[in-house]
């Protein structure tokens, strides 16, 4: 069963001087108790499309549902369902972290005795029950996103957006975020997850699908969106330039194709049909012709080469529409 479906969904911003269309013709389905990772740089219409699913933004033409609810006639019953965490905590400064998240349970329409016992367990979930009555203009960045995040999950959702969860984390609040969204998926929560981290999408989905310019332009696993790179390749730096030639011609014998040479590196790179067994056969080739080599390594594709094959461009670009869409406020959960 799908979880998440959106049909044809286009956004237009407009203003005096031009008009942006952030999606243009978005489709995506999210099955039940799986995790899409929506993955495009900034400005690709990512979080458009959240705030659209989340019912913050309605959309100029196209259909969806959340839990087989309207996004348009039902946005009310589709937000008792669902948990949003933005790109920014929307939380309060001002307020300790149990306080925060109390607020969030009675938003949420949770007696007050059992909006302190849920925001008790979630503040022990996220590792924050040490700093629970610190003001949380005192937390760092990342315990702020878990503060976050907890706040996202007061009311139990069944269905839970992400929008860029770990923006401006270091890589250990990274690790650490990504462990906690680990942890939901075990729960059985649906998660939509949107990233500009090719990493992130490969660590944490199930199913990515690439955006870009307001379309989807590829879905599938990650494995299924590499291979469409061309599969694996053996990298080969030589010590010496004089033997690029040489080494360029074993590597080409060995692997039955053209080897692709960068001088300035005295890189060889060629296809590596068989794998590990090829790239120890290379090696012995590479011996018997007094080659000496830097370094060899056996090379996977990687989503940031799915991505520039898929777009021409690299995944990080300069932000566009996407990132002047109107910020959901926390009161829109």
């Amino acid at each position: 069963m799908n979880a998440i479906v959106a049909d044809g969904l286009v956004k237009i911003y407009r203003s005096r001087k031009n008009e942006v269309r952030a999606l243009d013709g978005l489709d995506l389905t999210v099955e039940e108790g799986t995790v899409l990772g929506l993955l495009g740089p900034n400005g690709a219409g990512k979080t458009t499309a959240v705030r659209i699913l989340t019912t913050l933004l309605r959309p100029d033409s196209g259909h969806a549902t959340v839990a087989g609810l309207d996004v348009v006639r039902q946005p009310q019953q589709i937000r008792r369902l669902i948990g949003l965490s933005g790109q920014y905590a929307a939380v309060d400064e001002n307020l300790t972290g149990r306080e925060n998240l109390w607020l969030f349970g009675r938003l949420y329409q949770l007696p007050s005795a059992e909006a302190r016992r849920r925001a008790d367990d979630l503040l022990e979930q996220f590792g924050l029950a040490d700093a629970a009555d610190r003001v949380v203009k005192t937390y760092s960045g990342g315990m702020r996103r878990r503060l976050d995040l907890a706040s996202a999950l007061t009311g139990r959702p069944r269905i839970l957006f992400l929008d860029e969860p770990t923006t401006g984390l270091d890589p250990r609040g990274r690790l650490g975020m990504w462990e906690v969204i680990r942890g939901l998926v075990r729960e059985g929560v649906t998660l939509l997850l949107t990233t500009q981290y090719l990493e992130e999408a490969d660590e944490l989905a199930h199913t990515i699908a690439v955006v870009d310019q307001g379309r989807i332009i590829a879905r599938g696993t990650a494995d299924q969106l590499k291979a469409q790179v061309g599969g694996e390749r053996i990298e080969v730096i030589v010590h010496s330039r004089e033997d690029i030639g040489r080494a360029a011609q074993v590597l080409s014998n060995e692997a039955g194709s053209d080897a692709t040479i960068d001088d300035h590196v005295r890189k060889i790179t060629v296809p590596a049909k068989g794998g590990a067994r090829r790239l120890a056969q290379v090696v012995r080739d590479l011996d018997e012709a007094t080659i000496t080599i830097d370094d060899i390594a056996l090379r996977r594709p990687t989503l940031d080469d799915v991505f520039l094959t898929l777009t021409g461009h690299a995944a990080e670009i300069a932000p566009t529409a996407d990132d002047h869409a109107p910020a959901a406020s926390a009161s829109n959960r």
